[in-house]
């Protein structure tokens, strides 16, 4: 059988492509070496929402009194979290699974080797082999945790996030290095199941990617919640010869020791591609991303790439929008590109942060003249009421032509309240046409229309 599209791992990128190129009318079978979902819906975004789910209730039950109300023994099952994260994996895994089989996609379970002439080897659990070969071919391997030299993952006392999701005990302290969207989440999560966090960040700034005061608003959240936050610093040396590990840490002051049960890498990530056969084709690479072009295509026709392993941000809604737009130009329709400038990038911390387009600095280092809007929540009637008042929603707009360039938000919520920002980005609307959108009171959204009022000295609320 020849398959009109073979797609090599079933993520985000690789199962949204699939069923778009079935509903095209394509022949599809896709390939998948573990579980259905990929890395998000196994071991990275589901279940680590699941998680920090556990973590926002068990939060709210110890500051019932906040809310007029009494609760006693409030006490939590770490265990019990554990295993509801991975029965929601679980069930998103067999939804998969559903979708697949009501597309009519065939699951081929193994390792997918790539071959020459678009063919692709498969070697299976029991160490079969049996070879596919398809019209076109679309690689979605992914990719996994980084390792340093200095922090060398041994899964037992340095962990990467998959043994995070799914330790037996809680720790009772825990080193985290690194604060992007992983090191963080875990880091508010373990904290709130009580152990003792200490974040290790080697840029000046936790979450260093986000502008700067969204940055100077989290570092204020996590001391508050007690959590040790280290930046200007690097972890040289981790000696896990006795009961937990100690780890080496340069700061500008010089050296210090810190001392914890686990340490929890989370330094970024490493594309998942390795003994897939690249080499052997001739498809290129470079500082472990696959070369593409906008549509996806790789130097060799017929092998495309999408996801974690091409260049650009390496997020799951990226991902899907890259195989739908890789699909949507094999079929040939009219596709437009995708404008990486306008990817929201989302962190599940508690506040949460949200962002989309440049941060202030950048629209500065761009040459800009700017307009800066800010609303905090303390303002916002909706999150006094619900007690989640920590957080702000900035807007910055180029004062010449009014463009929206981009959009930083902290609070609860935030979210799901960023895609009115990409979508506004994206219909390039102006200052004016938001603040004459009607907004919903009480709601957290009113903030979004209060910062650009900010912006343009019209702010009723401040």
């Amino acid at each position: 059988m020849t398959y009109d599209i073979l797609v090599l791992g079933s993520g985000p990128g690789g199962y949204v492509a699939a069923i778009r190129a079935s509903q095209l009318g394509m022949k599809v079978g896709i390939i998948e070496r573990e579980n259905l979902g990929g890395i998000c819906l196994n071991w990275g975004c589901i279940p680590t929402k699941a998680l920090l789910k556990s973590a926002q209730v068990y939060e709210y039950l110890k500051h019932v009194d906040q809310y007029g109300l009494r609760a006693e023994a409030i006490d939590k099952d770490f265990e019990a979290v554990v295993t509801r994260s991975r029965g929601v994996a679980e069930s998103m895994s067999k939804g998969v699974a559903f979708l697949m089989k009501k597309n009519k996609i065939d699951v081929i379970e193994g390792f997918g080797k790539l071959l020459h002439d678009k063919q692709i080897e498969v070697t299976t659990h029991d160490n079969t082999k049996q070879v596919f070969k398809a019209k076109n071919i679309i690689i979605a391997t992914g990719a996994r945790s980084r390792e340093l030299p200095s922090l060398p993952i041994d899964g037992v006392k340095i962990i990467g996030y998959r043994q995070a999701m799914t330790l037996k005990e809680q720790p009772k302290s825990m080193i985290v290095v690194g604060s992007g969207a992983i090191g963080m989440e875990f880091a508010y999560f373990y904290n709130s199941m009580g152990t003792e966090v200490t974040i290790v960040e080697y840029l000046p700034n936790l979450v260093p990617l986000e502008d700067k005061e969204v940055s100077r608003q989290i570092a204020r959240t996590m001391k508050k919640a007690k959590i040790k936050v280290m930046t200007s610093s690097e972890v040289t040396a981790v000696d896990t010869t006795g009961e937990g590990v100690v780890a080496t840490v340069k700061t500008k002051k010089g050296e210090e020791k810190l001392r914890a049960d686990i340490l929890l890498s989370a330094v970024g990530i490493k594309t998942n591609i390795e003994n897939i056969g690249l080499e052997d084709v001739g498809i290129f690479t470079d500082r472990d991303k696959i070369l593409v072009t906008d549509y996806y295509e790789t130097n060799v026709s017929g092998y495309y790439a999408i996801g974690d392993v091409v260049p650009g941000p390496a997020l799951a809604h990226v991902a899907s929008a890259e195989g739908i737009t890789c699909v949507e130009k094999i079929a040939g329709l009219p596709t437009e590109t995708i404008d990486y400038n306008n990817i929201p990038a989302c962190t599940y911390t508690q506040p949460e942060i949200a962002s989309v387009g440049l941060t202030e600095q950048q629209a500065l280092e761009q040459g800009y003249d700017l307009k800066i809007g800010k609303f905090p929540f303390t303002a916002s009637g909706k999150a006094k009421a619900a007690g989640t008042s920590d957080g702000f929603v900035k807007v910055v707009f180029d004062a010449k032509y009014g463009e929206f360039l981009g959009c930083h938000m902290v609070g609860s919520g935030v979210t799901d309240m960023i895609a009115e920002a990409v979508l506004a980005r994206k219909m390039e609307v102006t200052g004016h046409e938001i603040l004459k959108t009607v907004h919903p009171h009480p709601t957290m959204s009113e903030a979004f229309m209060e910062a650009v009022a900010d912006a343009y000295d019209e702010v009723i609320h401040l």
